[in-house]
């Protein structure tokens, strides 16, 4: 704690400790540039020594292209497919098994041939040997085969979908077009927001 006097200079009270017995008898005044800063310090030898031992970070950052989607060449393999779309965590990894790389290895270190590879089972998982319930468009409505989707195929099969509830006149696609919950949920408290217009009162 400090006191400050009239004359505004900050008296330091230090509590005694064993290694300055000179300090034993009470409180001693003490400037700021009186406190012993040796060990804070960091000789500038030793600085750049630390400096070196640390590993460099590259700045360049390569961009390969794999499925239509734009994927950094410096990150592990198995977490940059999960960029594409419609490739979740379990299918990176499912993949990577069938094709029978590391799934700790860079996305640089691939060739030619192992994206192609790569590309060539995400367009066909089921013909690989990776199991039909890891797909996301199971029996398809037209063709009733299991099939993945993936990139803006996603976005415009669901868009069909909808469209095709709404034309035949489901309950689903009615709900769709009012804007509210499809799958029986409760909206007396929910869902206020957007959807139908409320009335407004006389």
């Amino acid at each position: 704690m400090g006191n400050i006097n009239i004359f505004g200079s900050i008296h330091l009270f230090v509590a005694v400790g064993s290694k300055y017995p000179e300090l034993k008898k009470g409180g001693v005044n003490m400037a700021k540039n009186d406190i012993k800063t040796d060990k804070l310090k960091v000789s500038p030898k030793a600085a750049a020594a630390s400096s070196a031992n640390k590993p460099r970070v590259k700045l360049s950052k390569n961009i390969i292209r794999i499925k239509g989607t734009d994927v950094v060449s410096d990150k592990k393999l198995g977490i940059a497919l999960t960029a594409i779309t419609g490739v979740d965590y379990n299918l990176s990894r499912a993949i990577l098994h069938v094709a029978g790389m590391d799934y700790n290895s860079l996305v640089d270190d691939l060739s030619e041939k192992d994206i192609e590879k790569l590309e060539a089972i995400i367009d066909a998982p089921t013909k690989s040997g990776i199991p039909a319930w890891l797909l996301n468009r199971r029996n398809d409505y037209v063709t009733g085969d299991d099939m993945h989707l993936t990139g803006s195929d996603i976005r415009l099969t669901l868009r069909d979908d909808v469209n095709r509830l709404r034309k035949i006149r489901a309950y689903r696609g009615i709900r769709h077009e009012l804007g509210l919950p499809v799958r029986g949920q409760r909206t007396k408290s929910s869902f206020r927001k957007g959807g139908v217009a409320s009335r407004k009162k006389k």
